[in-house]
């Protein structure tokens, strides 16, 4: 959606440790670090978690879908919903937390306890994106879990390249039932058609414009300039679609969302845990630990999408760099590092070998 980025400034040149506000917040992550993780006091309200059914009326979801695309590499291409017409169509859409409606008049990305910024798709999940590209991983077989998923565009990746199953999770309902339900719907819709379609019209060979070392499909862009919208997507048959079956949705804060699935026998563990731009709220950090070292799996991995710093919001890196040292859980490694502007990273988590032992 079209809103200032209420958190992301050009990068500072002052070295943060000489900053007493970054060093207060240290203090407090040190502190909250030593806490166990049974112990844990949510530093908001709780959102209810609830799982979401995708079968409710798939004719209305993708009634007005009006997508774009991003193809990376080798990478399938990834259809979402445009976000401009998102924009302007949500006074239509179904929305009991009325963040649709809340972010339009506070023209901001952010809500800090309402609204976690998941109708945007932000620019680590592309980074994140590209490094999966650069690995060649193909999921084939693994349960993965889509943290605080947005768009969900990292999980339905890893649906379109053989994972057994992809959980998608996301603070915000609204966000999952209109924006990341539909665009897995179209997405395996797509899967669906494109053996005929690249037969019948060349499709993948079209014109593509690159944007930050992604290249977004130009066709949309183009017909949005002339006036005319992006093609919509037909209504499909969800029972036509088994890599639907493969996923679940769920909506809450973590510490609800955890309690909800650690009821399930077996409970849900999970290969792979793709978790992009999400430490940007320190008081968010002992809820997110705890989430991921109860789900990951005893061998699997975190994968960690960020900025180096979320001014005006306070998270970033370094501090979620300084808690995960302090829990002594989790060894964590960097994949990627940006060199320009407002530095991004990826980053790898995994069990130490003696936690994963017990």
């Amino acid at each position: 959606m079209s809103f200032c980025f209420n958190f992301d400034l050009p990068a500072l040149t002052t070295n943060p440790d000489g900053d007493d506000g970054y060093k207060v917040q240290k203090e407090n992550i040190e502190t909250a670090a030593k806490s166990t993780e049974d112990d844990i006091k949510p530093a908001v309200p709780l959102k209810e978690a609830k799982e979401h059914l995708p079968l409710s009326d798939p004719q209305f979801i993708l009634r007005d879908a009006v997508t774009e695309s991003v193809t990376i590499g080798t990478l399938p291409p990834l259809h979402f919903l445009n976000e401009t017409v998102f924009e302007k169509t949500a006074s239509e859409r179904e929305d009991d937390e009325r963040i649709l409606s809340r972010t339009a008049e506070q023209r901001s990305d952010l809500i800090s306890g309402v609204y976690e910024g998941g109708l945007k798709v932000w620019e680590c999940t592309y980074d994140l994106l590209e490094l999966i590209e650069k690995d060649g991983e193909t999921f084939g077989g693994k349960a993965v879990l889509d943290l605080g998923c947005g768009a969900g565009l990292l999980g339905i990746l890893a649906l379109q390249r053989g994972a057994r199953q992809v959980h998608f999770q996301d603070y915000n309902s609204t966000v999952i039932e209109q924006l990341t339900v539909p665009n897995v719907i179209i997405n395996c819709q797509e899967e669906n058609e494109v053996d005929s379609d690249d037969d019948k019209d060349g499709r993948g060979k079209g014109k593509m414009k690159e944007e930050d070392g992604c290249k977004k499909e130009g066709k949309d862009k183009e017909d949005e300039k002339d006036g005319n919208p992006p093609p919509k997507k037909k209504a499909t048959d969800l029972s036509q679609q088994p890599l639907l079956a493969k996923c679940r949705f769920f909506s809450g804060d973590w510490c609800t969302f955890l309690a909800l699935v650690e009821q399930e026998n077996p409970q849900p563990k999970y290969d792979l845990i793709f978790t992009s731009e999400t430490i940007y709220n320190t008081a968010y950090y002992p809820s997110l630990h705890k989430t991921l070292h109860k789900l990951l799996a005893p061998d699997g991995l975190v994968y960690v999408a960020t900025k180096s710093h979320y001014f005006g919001v306070g998270g970033g890196l370094h501090l979620f760099e300084t808690f995960v040292e302090q829990r002594g859980i989790f060894s964590l490694d960097h994949l990627w590092d940006g060199e320009e502007g407002l530095q991004r990273h990826v980053v790898v988590l995994r069990f130490k070998k003696q936690r994963a032992l017990k």
